[in-house]
């Protein structure tokens, strides 16, 4: 089980008089990790809303330019939807009623009354806790089903798995080859509403264009050499349900185009065809491309980017979330000793600790194919960990100079006697930012593009590591 930061909520009270939002801000302090926000009505509730996430608003029922009802049916209509609780005068509870029925989650009356307002709120946060909790299990059950993890990194990627599967929008899913894409979008098929309708997938990057054209959007007969019958194509016959397109980046302008008509229009043009056809799929694309800077280069349409990029999922790669490793080689360790009928395979010690400090470029896929060739080349269930790949010489990430605090080295981590398995792949993670930051001079989005990570992923691991005090030379 992993263990959790505990979370801060945040609510924002909506109220035209600034005395009952002081009021109300001074009441919430009383509740443990509440940060509050003020907005003095709908209008300026709305614009909070668009650049910040709220697990609850508060809200006056009477204001000025947006009342407090409109903003419950605008707050109703969002996807990550806060709740919202109303405020409501003495006598004018009728009122109150309908904004509950337009879809707020509770309401309260003035003059407060402290105990009561208190309940209310507490009651509405643990509501909230509770229903991201229960789509954090419900999409790590899911997403368990395809890729077996233990990390935070995943648990966070399951979460927003559940949130778009349950969606029906375009995803576009996005790493490195060999870190999962494709489990992932199999899981988002599970959660979403088409999970029973067709699920098709297609390599981008497998066929000539003149074939991919035939094989996405169909053909006529006769339409070119060779096309003795009609086709469908893929989009046609997974029309209701949900159309995989692998490596999208390698796709061929003019099909670029073709895809787009697709999105935009929902209808396709077979090859031979004057007339177009009506589709309804949910495209999901993959690609371990960096689609931005490939429509920045012109090599990929902008417009079909920001079409395919409605919700965007990260794989992280298998170097970030290293505490997956132990329970991956266990599961392929199994599933080969099976295959092999090698019977209990004997792992030898400090096994694990070499595959920690492997720096897997090929992600999940070469720890796989790795493990695969040991348990086949081993003998009277031993394994042989002459055929494991070398370390790269000074660990992953060569050092260099620079003006950064000291630490154990990538290199150095496996050796320290005497030290657990979670120790050991702290410290080779705690190294490896390290250096990192040594190479980039200490700028720390330098340093977090070399470890293929988020500037605010690498906030959040310098705060564990006790290394936020680290300068940040040039960082932005």
């Amino acid at each position: 089980m992993r263990g959790e930061a505990r979370s801060v909520s945040r609510v924002l009270v909506v109220d035209d008089d600034a005395g009952v939002r002081f009021t109300l801000k001074e009441m919430l302090r009383s509740i443990d990790d509440v940060e509050v926000v003020q907005a003095e009505d709908g209008v300026a509730a709305l614009e909070k809303l668009s650049s910040q996430a709220f697990e609850l608003v508060i809200t006056d029922l009477r204001m000025p330019r947006m009342d407090g009802m409109e903003l419950v049916r605008r707050l109703s209509t969002m996807p990550h939807a806060p709740r919202v609780i109303v405020i409501t005068a003495h006598g004018s509870e009728r009122f109150a009623v309908e904004a509950v029925k337009a879809g707020a989650y509770d309401y309260f009356r003035k003059p407060f009354d402290v105990d009561e307002l208190l309940a209310v709120v507490t009651r509405a946060l643990e509501s909230v806790r509770l229903r991201h909790e229960n789509e954090r299990l419900t999409g790590e059950l899911n997403l368990s089903r395809s890729l077996v993890f233990t990390s935070e990194p995943m648990g966070r990627l399951a979460q927003m798995v559940q949130r778009a599967g349950s969606r029906d929008v375009t995803v576009l899913i996005t790493g490195e080859s060999g870190t999962g894409k494709e489990r992932v979008a199999e899981a988002l098929v599970r959660a979403s509403s088409r999970a029973q309708k067709p699920y098709l997938r297609f390599n981008c990057a497998a066929l000539t264009e003149e074939l991919a054209e035939a094989e996405l959007f169909g053909h006529a007969k006769g339409a070119f050499t060779g096309a003795h019958r009609v086709r469908q194509g893929l989009f046609r016959e997974a029309d209701g349900g949900t159309l995989l397109l692998d490596e999208v980046g390698e796709l061929a302008p003019p099909l670029q185009a073709k895809l787009l008509r697709v999105l935009q229009e929902g209808e396709v043009r077979p090859v031979g065809e004057d007339r177009p056809v009506k589709v309804d799929v949910r495209i999901l694309a993959a690609t371990h491309r960096d689609l931005r800077k490939r429509a920045a280069e012109g090599q990929f349409r902008e417009d079909l980017y920001y079409r395919l990029n409605v919700v965007h999922l990260r794989v992280p790669a298998l170097r970030e979330r290293p505490e997956d490793i132990p329970v991956l080689a266990r599961m392929f360790l199994d599933r080969f000793s099976g295959r092999f009928h090698t019977g209990p395979l004997k792992v030898p010690e400090g096994f694990i600790e070499r595959l920690v400090a492997l720096p897997w470029r090929g992600n999940v896929r070469e720890l796989e194919n790795t493990l695969e060739s040991l348990v086949a080349l081993s003998s009277d269930g031993e394994l042989d960990l002459s055929q494991l790949p070398s370390p790269e010489p000074g660990g992953v990430i060569p050092a260099s100079s620079g003006a950064m605090p000291d630490g154990p080295r990538p290199d150095e981590a496996e050796a320290a006697p005497g030290v657990g398995l979670k120790e050991r792949v702290e410290a080779y993670e705690r190294g490896l930012i390290l250096d990192a930051l040594r190479i980039e001079g200490g700028n720390r989005s330098g340093a977090a593009r070399r470890l293929g990570i988020g500037r605010a992923t690498l906030h959040d691991k310098l705060r564990k590591y006790g290394l936020d005090s680290a300068p940040d030379e040039g960082g932005s």
